[in-house]
């Protein structure tokens, strides 16, 4: 039976161009280089520049606070205050975060003293005077802390990544803007997304820029009045790229385009296979099934899979653009398909995922990775296996006798 084809939905509300993704070069000079470190069973990207490259370009990872897109905020309200755009906390969170600075301070060896006269000059008041004067020093903060001067568009030359810093909608947090209630529960890739995609980009809205790490503190009781504080930041989060191991392994050995750092040595193609082998047994299958489909254009995406009881999940484009088409499980069989499964079905595990599949409007993809029966473990040591191993898709569809019986009268 030939699987039917179902077209990709698109979500309702876009806010971000596509960008193509990371190209493959063949001249060294031209192909980006990227780095990322191997924590515990952990691969992290830490410099900036490198998380929105691999992140925009192929949405590889996510941010290890937030969902999605790296782009954690200290707060995703925003208010303008005196000419400036500042982040608004209430006042217990504000003093929640300056006992986590305590904490900090007192686990770096601080005395109690000196921990509470540092804790004592940040709570203060800051007055608008001195924001601006910071400001003009040319001090900036990222997301977690930070005020907004208000400056007219010129162009397209506002950088979106600061468009995204700054919340004025905190409605935005708190829904999903790309879930839809009737077909789709997954989660939106982009919760933080903000509230100017019906805007103009010729339009004379101000943009927004990241400034020092001020926050408006206000009372707890009168979230939008009542007595209102400019205040330090106590202490800032730094947010990372967390990819999972498929997604490091592919950057580094089918684009080549990542390196790996343990202990701030890279580690080789040969250390880093043998490494993700010993952390996950299964690593073989998957990243088979995760380069083959890189390779026909899909966007896979490994954590989200999980609440659905699956490997993979299959985007077209990516996460912000469309929603996901395929649920993939991925199993390990050979050239008889007697082998060992992975996750072995019965029958109503199976019925059971195709109707979890089914009610949220995807498609139950089985994605066989075939080993060859002479293929020794020795061989599997390297990612020179790869090209001995296939792949096969199955989409499973759920049977339905009263659809059945209606195509069996048309004909």
């Amino acid at each position: 039976m030939q699987a039917e084809f179902r077209a990709p939905r698109r979500r309702t509300r876009v806010q971000e161009e596509y960008v193509a993704p990371l190209p493959v070069s063949r001249s060294p000079g031209e192909r980006s280089h990227f780095r990322a470190e191997l924590l515990n069973q952990h691969v992290l990207v830490r410099h900036p520049d490198h998380i929105q490259s691999i992140y925009n370009q192929g949405y590889f990872g996510k941010g290890v606070l937030s969902r999605a897109r790296p782009d954690h905020s200290i707060s995703y309200q925003w208010e303008q205050y005196e000419g400036l755009f500042l982040p608004v906390i209430s006042r217990s969170r504000y003093e929640e975060l300056l006992r986590w600075a305590g904490s900090t301070l007192s686990a770096q060896g601080l005395d109690e003293d000196a921990v509470n006269q540092t804790l004592l000059s940040l709570s203060q008041p800051v007055e608008m005077e001195d924001v601006r004067r910071e400001m003009s020093r040319g001090e900036e903060a990222g997301p977690n802390g930070g005020a907004c001067p208000r400056a007219k568009r010129s162009g397209s030359g506002v950088d979106p990544k600061a468009k995204r810093s700054c919340r004025l909608d905190r409605q935005n947090h708190n829904s999903d803007p790309g879930s839809d209630q009737n077909h789709d529960h997954d989660s939106d890739p982009d919760p933080g997304a903000s509230s100017d995609q019906n805007l103009d980009p010729d339009s004379d809205v101000d943009p927004l820029v990241p400034g020092p790490g001020f926050v408006l503190v206000v009372s707890d009781s009168e979230v939008c009045g009542g007595v209102r504080e400019v205040r330090r930041t106590p202490f800032s989060l730094t947010e990372y790229l967390q990819l999972s191991l498929e997604e490091a392994f592919f950057l580094v050995y089918s684009l080549g385009c990542l390196s790996v750092y343990l202990k701030q040595e890279p580690l080789s193609i040969i250390q880093l296979w043998r490494r993700f082998r010993s952390l996950r047994p299964d690593f073989v299958s998957s990243f088979a099934a995760y380069q083959h489909c890189r390779s026909r254009g899909w966007v896979p995406k490994v954590g989200g899979g999980a609440k659905y009881g699956v490997d993979l999940m299959l985007y077209r484009k990516g996460p912000p653009f469309y929603h996901a088409s395929y649920s993939v499980v991925i199993e390990r069989t050979d050239d008889t398909f007697r082998g060992s499964a992975l996750r072995p079905f019965s029958w109503r595990s199976l019925a059971a995922l195709s109707r979890i599949t089914s009610n949220v409007s995807k498609e139950l993809m089985l994605c066989y990775i075939i080993y060859p029966a002479n293929l020794s473990e020795a061989e599997l040591d390297s990612p020179v296996c790869l090209g001995r191993l296939k792949v096969q898709e199955v989409i499973v569809n759920r049977w339905v006798s009263s659809k059945e019986r209606a195509e069996q009268d048309d004909v």
